[in-house]
């Protein structure tokens, strides 16, 4: 059976999106990031509780300067086109690797963000969210103190190195991937765990993988279809087959 035709055909989709979804919006990549003053730093010394323990400044202003350059940033084609797909369907789950709000900007609800949003402060004890009008009046500290705990920090709500992810979102995620009959997966190579095993363990479960990427990777390899390109490209055309359908 051609995509095409299976595509018309599913109404339980599942979509994995990464990095290479938003960098076609003009995001960089975590290490692409580190240009300038910040490519003398490890990675760990940026985005890891350790890090934020040692030099909780750094980190702050290291955040606070991601937080702009995704404040400048759309939502590209394939945003758009994920959030057309989930108007046309019953069932559809968007799962992101992503932390920049974008798929939401695009007009996706419910989205499961697996690694966080780094839009979102919260208390570095507590976990609690800080409002943007405490940091505001705070904005001179870096980072602001938690209004939650006295020995709190306000810090992004994102995964950092060595923490694990939120276990109602990731067991969200994976039922997701356990109950779909179609997974799409653009802009991820298929690295990172536990995400990578997401399309995995959909195909173990009885569906079929469509994998968009201008690279070959361990994904596109076990995929049923694989679309090289960007997702921007691709995913508008999946988003149409089903516009035509539903007219």
């Amino acid at each position: 059976m051609d995509l095409h035709r299976y595509l018309l055909e599913t109404t339980r989709i599942a979509v994995l999106t990464g990095a290479g979804v938003s960098a076609e919006s003009g995001i960089p990549t975590f290490r692409e990031a580190q240009t300038g003053l910040w490519s003398q730093y490890d990675p760990m010394t940026l985005a890891s509780p350790e890090g934020f323990a040692q030099q909780p400044d750094l980190v702050w202003r290291w955040y606070q300067w991601r937080r702009e350059l995704v404040a400048k940033a759309a939502p590209n084609a394939g945003h758009k086109a994920l959030a057309s797909i989930q108007q046309h369907l019953p069932e559809f789950t968007l799962i992101t690797q992503n932390v920049d709000g974008l798929h939401q900007q695009a007009g996706s609800s419910d989205v499961l963000e697996l690694h966080g949003n780094i839009h979102r402060t919260v208390c570095s004890r507590t976990g609690s969210a800080i409002e943007a009008s405490w940091l505001s009046a705070h904005a001179a500290a870096e980072p602001p103190p938690s209004p939650h705990h006295a020995d709190g920090l306000a810090r992004p709500d994102v995964v950092w190195f060595g923490e694990a992810l939120d276990e109602c979102t990731l067991q969200q995620s994976f039922d997701a991937a356990q109950d779909c009959e179609l997974m799409i997966v653009a802009g991820t190579a298929g690295v990172v765990h536990p995400a990578a095993s997401l399309p995995v363990m959909a195909q173990q479960a009885g569906a079929r993988v469509v994998d968009i990427n201008p690279e070959h990777n361990e994904i596109s390899r076990m995929a049923n279809w694989y679309l090289q390109g960007t997702s921007a490209r691709w995913l508008p055309v999946l988003a149409a087959t089903l516009e035509k359908e539903n007219r």
